[in-house]
């Protein structure tokens, strides 16, 4: 408990240091998230000392679902809102044109604390019991500030929670509190993706064949997030039970890697990762008892699938002002029917959407299975996510395939949902 509120006070040290949250007015509403998650770490460690040797309740799967946020997610989406609208937005149009995030972004994000979540209480972090909801929400606010820019972001934050998720008692004390400690925490990029036609995330061509107290694995993956930057990889591999993970050091014998760019997701640093026999020892083979490749799959669609909200979020803002304010024949051109129905149309496929999503992060929250809303989750985002990027460029008209707005780049960006596997982890 000790622990939590040095990680918060140090936290607190770095945004007392920066000058950027005062630029933006988000100081006192960060602070204030900091506090309130400190607030309760300590709240529910006392609650877990208090309940020690009891059995923990489990979810009511009876219970209703709730839509109203906590006021500390509240909070954090207030404070993510502004940095995605003020900090994301301005830098997107440069790292899409350049294919890299500024390094003054990466202090920024860094001075956020993101990661905090994906690690629990024990290790120093502010992931509870239920965090996918709340990393949802973390993901649908950065997908509003830029989808390509969000999802690269939220690579360090994916890797702690795949640790905390799938990792054995041990491999979670070994790597968990180095993404929030002083010093800057290893990039773990997720390598799930293969190149090959009609990939499926089951059926994975990477082999890992275990040689003593080691194992060996070859294969390639491809639009890997950041992989050409990270020290570390999360690599999906077939093992000789079924698909596993193993955390493998990026610069090991038999791995090259080489840029992947692709139609969109240019700021996220896309490359292709081929592993030659590489060898890993066996205790870098993610061990939780409860491993669940399926879950693990899922809970990477949901993340993909919540960006895919917060950009369709954004078009549907962005083209709501531009349509109000563009004058055709003496009136605005949202006076026309035509144009009208099809801003309405992304409005709603847009709450779709975003109620799919939060229902399948709030059944894995309480426990239940939530394969199958994953599943109608990402159909409906995967199709719906590629209209409404149609839709907002059709409606901009010539503007729209130009870049001085930005829905051309969301278009392309919101393309990748259909074809991204892994990558990022709620």
């Amino acid at each position: 408990m000790t622990d939590v509120q040095g990680r918060a006070l140090a936290m607190l040290n770095r945004v007392a240091q920066a000058d950027w949250p005062d630029r933006l007015k988000l100081r006192k509403p960060f602070e204030k998230l900091i506090y309130s998650g400190s607030r309760a770490s300590f709240r529910l460690a006392a609650e877990r000392t208090a309940k020690q040797g009891k059995v923990p309740r489990k979810s009511d799967p009876d219970a209703l679902f709730d839509l109203s946020l906590s006021d500390e997610q509240r909070m954090l989406v207030d404070m993510l809102d502004g940095f995605a609208t003020e900090v994301l937005r301005p830098a997107a149009h440069d790292a899409d044109e350049t294919a890299s995030i500024p390094a003054e972004l990466l202090n920024q994000v860094q001075e956020l604390g993101l990661a905090y979540y994906g690690v629990g209480e024990v290790h120093g972090g502010m992931a509870g019991e239920r965090t996918t909801v709340t990393n949802a929400l973390i993901a649908e606010c950065l997908g509003k500030g830029d989808l390509s820019l969000g999802a690269a972001l939220l690579v360090p934050l994916s890797a702690a929670n795949c640790i905390r998720r799938w990792g054995s008692p041990e491999q979670q004390e070994r790597w968990l509190p180095a993404f929030v400690g002083e010093e800057t925490a290893p990039l773990m990029a997720l390598a799930v993706g293969e190149p090959v036609l009609m990939f499926d995330p089951q059926q994975l061509a990477t082999k890992a064949r275990r040689k003593g107290g080691s194992y060996l694995l070859s294969g390639e993956k491809c639009l890997v997030l950041r992989g050409l930057e990270a020290s570390h990889l999360i690599v999906a591999a077939e093992a000789e039970q079924g698909p596993a993970l193993f955390i493998v050091d990026a610069s090991a014998k038999g791995i090259e890697r080489r840029a992947d760019p692709a139609m969109g997701l240019k700021a996220g640093g896309l490359a292709r990762i081929r592993l030659k026999s590489v060898k890993v020892p066996a205790e870098n083979r993610l061990a939780a008892e409860h491993f669940d490749y399926r879950c693990f799959v899922d809970h990477s669609a949901l993340a993909w699938c919540a960006l895919a909200v917060g950009t369709g979020q954004a078009a549907l803002d962005y083209v709501t002002t531009y349509c109000n304010e563009r004058t055709a024949f003496g009136e605005p051109i949202s006076h026309r029917q035509g144009v009208a129905f099809m801003v309405a149309d992304i409005a709603i496929e847009l709450d779709a959407m975003r109620l799919m999503v939060w229902r399948a992060c709030a059944r894995a929250e309480q426990g239940l299975d939530f394969q199958r809303e994953t599943y109608l989750a990402r159909l409906l985002c995967t199709e719906k996510a590629m209209k409404i990027g149609t839709d907002a460029v059709q409606l901009l008209g010539g503007h729209g395939f130009t870049k001085e707005h930005p829905v051309e780049r969301w278009y392309r960006d919101l393309r990748a949902l259909a074809v991204m596997a892994g990558g990022l982890h709620l």
